[in-house]
């Protein structure tokens, strides 16, 4: 359980940081 527990908070970190290169890609597209 503690193993899918880190994985899982690793895999949530890897998602906020890949939404949120998203969400930059998008306002620079959106600016240019």
């Amino acid at each position: 359980m503690k193993d899918w527990r880190r994985i899982h908070t690793r895999y949530d970190k890897l998602a906020r940081n890949f939404a949120s290169a998203v969400a930059i890609a998008a306002v620079i597209i959106c600016w240019c």
